[in-house]
């Protein structure tokens, strides 16, 4: 809708200072020629306009509940104080020696530890880590060309490699070392650089590098782990025929688990977070009889925690693949970046007290493996097998029914834990302005558990391109673990300038060698998957990266050119504006939903937009922008209005569990700066879609910018610009995301204010004249008209040359009168000079003293030589 359709329908709506609409005071006829009462009865008093909104709603429009607060919130509310009156009534309980003395302490600090959460945290934390055993072995013993090349010193050598690096990366790197670094609580690569980013720019590097690596390798994790564990119901030999028969079976049920899985994520998993742990803990249990049934007493197997058969396994000749086994051993340890990102989810305190339990779990499963490998080495059933999986083999075939549904169970929740992370992973992106502001939702009491539903289904197509293009686990293994070895090198370095600037310089320099030493043998090994499959996984870092990049930089360009105008600067204008009774209404409240924190000083893109093209008069202008804050049920707002009734700056802050209902909440504005006598009284006589009588009409706008092709800007900050906009443009529409789609709101295209160069001028040239003739019938000429024209084009050339040679001779005769008159000049000049001589030389003489020479003279006489020659 254009400017000018929307300005004259609203002048008339809202009592001001302009003349309201009258019923006309026509007399209405009986059909006997005389007026009737009602109409001389309208003629004696004018009639005051009224409403003519329908007395039922029939928008439905939503409107403000007299309760303060929702059934929800008085639920968590309740919840709180009871949380609050535990505590206090733990305190008052005197403590009983010193263990009670240390857990009292600990139950203080962030540290604490609750039997909730700590189930909690199985499930949320410890999925991915979980779910190792599935594949890890699977892949070692097919990288070695199958079980019958796999020997004793080979087994020992994977599994003390096994156990070293979940040792030395998971536990000390990052339940140690990293988790003691927290923001507030919250861990991850982003929380880490929000502490160290004030050490150097540079640092943003790896912080985005390492991000987008963790949300590329979000991709694979449930195609990996889900279709890993669907692959068990191939080692049941009721259906091994049956798998047999459609090889694509495992890949279509795997497809449908995924399907569902993202389908469900907008409904949360806070309610079944439990239940998820519950099933998590059966599952690490579960992973450690298993185990123990599989060593069957073979204790020896245990020599592997002698790290020299790690080493020595490394450099043997006998290791077919050399330092590319440890791209196998890592896919055991894939899960521990998740123990940092989701401290903030389950606490500190909880991981710690539950990391022992899964450790052990873990090792006496991969043990267990490890010993029915060497124990089925020369089995004749099994050689050559090529998708034989140590997991469900070492089972009795009885055990692999439940083993199957609960790897399924281990899988899906694995994956959940990954797709929070991820969610989690793009919100903390977006709070650093690396990535485009999207619709979240929290369907859960917590801010961290939260839904995007455009990560949601771009996570979700993407995971089933990976599973079409690898098709099975034992592929998809081959590209798993290449990304995630670059977001553990980036934690490092950046623990290590924490650590370093934290006065432990000689432990910063100690924990970098070693970690950086471990971490790089394992990229360096995970190359030798690229041409298997990383390929995939370097290529969506690399994508997301690019967002990454592209999008800061913008921001960064964009915010270099914001401006903010004073009220000093700005209200001159605007107050002649809403005085000015010439210009017709475009609206009685033009809204300007800005990002823009600034309260007490205008933004220039709002001041433009309302004198841009036609000047946008309104009895109120307001700039508003909304915070999402970190408690879930806030609802606040402060105003500024300049000291006048007509600009207001409006910013409404509300809970991350809140609707951000911007048009219902903006009219509790209204009406209560009406009452308050700060905005004047406004009614409105036409139906409406917000159905407000008491409210004139209000017209939103959204201000995009756009880079003019005269800007002065580098290449880069022009990539970066144009990236950022088409990213905007398929992210989402913020208008859904503030409830403003029901009332057509404006979006405006403004330039960038960015220095422009100067436009060279245009030349006019004159317009050839035009030819005189007409066409004959059919379009042809006559053969005289032809030489007619022909002549007529003749003497017009001949005539063209004339005229050229006529000036050439004038301009040549000019030459040669200017040559003559400037031949004269010298002359005269000569004259002159010569005159000035003698006179000075008679005068001298008769007046005995030497008479001053003339400027010319003094010139003439610094050469007598040559002058006195000449003349």
């Amino acid at each position: 809708m254009s400017n000018e359709q929307r300005q004259a329908p609203h002048e008339t709506g809202v009592d001001g200072t302009d003349d309201a609409p009258r019923l006309s005071r026509r007399t209405t006829d009986d059909g006997s020629g005389k007026a009737n009462k009602v109409g001389k009865a309208a003629q004696e008093r004018p009639v005051q306009q009224e409403s003519i909104l329908p007395t039922e709603s029939i928008t439905k429009a939503p409107k403000l509940s007299k309760k303060s607060r929702t059934r929800e919130e008085e639920v968590e509310l309740k919840r709180v104080r009871r949380e609050a009156q535990r505590r206090a009534k733990r305190k008052q309980r005197p403590a009983r020696g010193p263990v009670g003395r240390w857990w009292r302490k600990v139950q203080a600090s962030p540290d604490r530890v609750t039997m909730g959460m700590a189930i909690v945290a199985l499930g949320v934390v410890y999925g991915d880590i979980g779910t190792s055993p599935l594949y890890t072995l699977q892949t070692f013993v097919a990288g070695q060309g199958g079980i019958q090349n796999v020997d004793r010193p080979a087994v020992l050598g994977m599994l003390s490699l096994v156990f070293w690096s979940l040792t030395l990366i998971t536990t000390v790197k990052y339940v140690l070392v990293a988790m003691r670094i927290d923001n507030k609580g919250e861990g991850g690569i982003f929380a880490l650089y929000t502490l160290v980013r004030k050490y150097g720019r540079w640092l943003a590097i790896p912080a985005m590098l390492g991000g987008a690596a963790f949300l590329a390798d979000s991709v694979l994790t449930p195609a990996v782990s889900i279709s890993s564990a669907v692959e068990g119901l191939k080692a049941i030999p009721v259906l091994t025929p049956v798998f047999k028969e459609t090889p694509n079976l495992t890949m279509m049920i795997t497809l449908v688990i995924i399907l569902v899985l993202f389908a469900v994520q907008s409904r949360g998993t806070e309610r079944i977070g439990r239940v998820f742990g519950s099933v998590v803990m059966v599952w690490f249990a579960f992973l450690a009889l298993i185990g123990l049934f599989s060593i069957q007493g073979d204790w020896s197997i245990f020599e592997a925690l002698n790290p020299v058969y790690g080493i020595g396994f490394l450099f043997s000749p006998h290791n077919p693949v050399g330092l590319a086994i440890m791209g196998t051993v890592f896919l055991s340890t894939t899960g521990a970046e998740a123990l940092y990102s989701d401290m903030g989810h389950v606490g500190r305190g909880n991981i710690y007290a539950t990391w022992p339990f899964i450790n052990i779990a873990l090792v006496f499963n991969y043990f267990g493996q490890g010993a029915w490998i060497l124990r089925n080495q020369h089995n004749p059933d099994l050689r050559g097998a090529t998708d034989m999986n140590p997991f469900f083999q070492m089972m009795p075939t009885t055990v692999r029914y439940p083993a199957v549904i609960l790897s399924v169970t281990a899988g899906v929740i694995a994956s959940q834990a990954l797709i929070t992370g991820a969610f989690t992973m793009v919100s903390e992106a977006t709070g650093l302005n690396w990535m485009p502001h999207l619709q979240v939702r929290y369907p859960a009491r917590t801010r961290g558990q939260l839904y995007i539903p455009t990560i949601n289904w771009v996570l979700c197509v993407a995971t089933c391109a990976v599973l079409l293009i690898f098709k099975d686990s034992e592929h998809i293994s081959a590209a798993y673990g290449l990304a995630l070895t670059i977001t553990m090198i980036t934690t490092t370095i950046l623990l290590m300038m924490y650590i370093w600037h934290d006065h432990k310089r000689v432990s910063a320099v100690i924990f970098a060698v070693v970690f950086l030493a471990i971490q790089t043998l394992f990229f360096l090994a995970s190359m030798a998957k690229f041409m298997h499959g990383g390929w995939f996984t370097m290529l969506l870092t690399a994508a997301i990266l690019f967002i990454m990049y592209t999008w800061k930089e913008g921001t960064k360009v964009e915010r270099s050119q914001r401006r903010h105008m004073t009220p000093k600067e700005c209200l001159p204008a605007l107050e002649m504006l809403h005085n000015d009774f010439r210009i017709p209404y475009f609206a009685d409240n033009l809204v300007y939903l800005t990002s823009d924190n600034e309260m007490r000083r205008l933004d220039t893109d709002i001041f433009f937009s309302i004198f841009a093209d036609h000047p946008k008069r309104a009895r109120a202008w307001w700039a508003v922008s909304v915070q999402t804050t970190d408690a879930p049920f806030t609802r606040e707002y402060s105003v500024e209005n300049f000291g006048t009734n007509y600009l207001f700056r409006v910013r409404i802050r509300l809970g991350f569990k809140v609707d951000q209902n911007v048009a219902t909440y903006l009219h509790q504005i209204m009406h209560e700066l009406i009452d308050g006598g700060e905005l004047p009284k406004q009614t409105s006589t036409y139906p409406k879609v917000d159905e407000d009588p008491q409210i004139g009409t209000i017209t939103y706008v959204l201000i995009h910018k756009a880079l003019m092709p005269e800007s002065k800007i580098t290449t880069r900050g022009a990539v970066s610009l144009t990236v950022k906009y088409a990213i905007r443009h398929m992210a989402g529409n913020p208008v859904k995301w503030f409830g403003l789609a029901p009332y057509n709101p404006l979006v405006e295209v403004q330039p960038l204010f960015v220095t422009t160069r100067s436009v060279p001028r245009l030349n006019r040239v004159a317009l050839p004249k035009p030819r005189k003739g007409k066409k004959a019938n059919g379009g042809k000429k006559s053969v005289a008209r032809k030489v007619k024209d022909g002549a007529v084009q003749v003497k017009h050339a001949v005539g063209q040359e004339v005229e050229q040679t006529r000036i050439e001779t004038e301009l040549v005769a000019a030459k040669a009168d200017l040559a003559a008159h400037e031949a004269a000049g010298r002359i005269e000049r000569k004259a002159e000079r010569a005159s000035v001589v003698k006179g000075a030389a008679k005068a001298g003489p008769k007046t005995g003293t030497k008479a001053k020479p003339s400027a010319r003279a003094a010139g003439s006489s610094a050469r007598p030589k040559d002058n006195g020659g000449k003349d």
